[in-house]
């Protein structure tokens, strides 16, 4: 019965470090805007980090092949060749 005495008072302890842990938190804004950051991993926002050099031309024509990099423009006019796993 006497570790009652100790866990009451300890037990109420930590509810009051509850209550006063939440109400700093509501103090300061914590729980402003719950619904902000979930929809903000939506937004489009990847233009912006990709380099120029690597970006598609969307406004010209895409079977002329000027949008491509020299690379790719030679490995697009590759014929492709018959391997021995293939017969």
């Amino acid at each position: 019965m006497k570790i009652v005495l100790i866990l009451v008072p300890v037990a109420l302890l930590l509810v009051a470090l509850g209550i006063l842990l939440f109400s700093w938190a509501v103090r300061n804004g914590q729980y402003d805007d719950l619904e902000g950051p979930a929809h903000r991993i939506l937004y489009d926002d990847d233009s912006d980090m990709i380099p120029e050099e690597a970006r598609q031309d969307k406004t010209g024509d895409r079977g002329s092949g000027e949008h491509l990099p020299a690379e790719a423009e030679q490995q697009s006019t590759r014929v492709p060749t018959k391997r021995k796993s293939d017969s």
